[in-house]
């Protein structure tokens, strides 16, 4: 999984959203949903909304995925719901965010990925976070790819970044898995941090 300790800081440009009336919200929900589904071989990915931001908690108290989404802190509930609203923001927006990972045979959630701002790059992140139950079935990459695709393809990205603690081997070979290449090391949150770095055109 990708490294995520800023994940609820780093967003200058978000805004909030303009509260509706509870059919209008629903209708608005369908929407974001039908307009940003994404089907793989064996996952679906659909966006968290503002509401999920109870099952979004509970992904990220998660031990394996606190473990170096949160360096192993356990996060507040409020931390959950203002990155759910940040994430509403940015699909309402900008059309990417954090989508859901969800198993097509057995409809279970099995964690999350998407596009986020971290470190004050010119544009959002790759990010993926799979509890471990489901780790090492391949999951981390098919929806990974799926996102990588979608920032090609259709949010006309030239690259695309991704940044993983030096010591989360996993996570790295998810990366190179993808196509990504070794980009640099920085020390992020006085940890080294590895980027990796995929051109448009060289997803496979």
């Amino acid at each position: 999984m990708v490294r995520c300790k800023v994940i609820n800081r780093i967003l200058p440009h978000a805004i909030l959203l303009v509260p509706r009336s509870y059919d209008d919200s629903n209708k608005h929900n369908a929407n974001i949903k039908m307009k940003h589904k994404i089907n793989t071989r064996r996952l679906v990915l659909t966006p968290f909304l503002i509401d999920d931001f109870n099952i979004f908690h509970q992904l990220n108290i998660d031990p394996h995925i606190r473990e170096f989404m949160w360096d192993g802190e356990e996060i507040a509930l409020d931390t959950s719901k203002e990155i759910m609203q940040k994430n509403g923001s940015h699909f309402e927006r900008d059309n990417f965010g954090i989508w859901k990972v969800i198993l097509k045979e057995t409809d279970e959630l099995i964690g999350y990925t998407g596009l986020w701002y971290f470190f004050d790059e010119e544009q959002p992140q790759l990010i993926y976070a799979i509890l471990k139950k489901f780790t090492k079935q391949g999951y981390a990459h098919e929806s990974s790819k799926a996102i990588i695709r979608y920032s090609f393809e259709t949010l006309d990205f030239k690259y695309l970044i991704a940044a993983t603690d030096e010591s989360h081997l996993e996570s790295q070979k998810v990366a190179k898995g993808l196509g990504m290449k070794y980009h640099e090391k920085r020390m992020e949150n006085d940890k080294p941090t590895l980027f990796f770095r995929i051109e448009k055109g060289a997803l496979t």
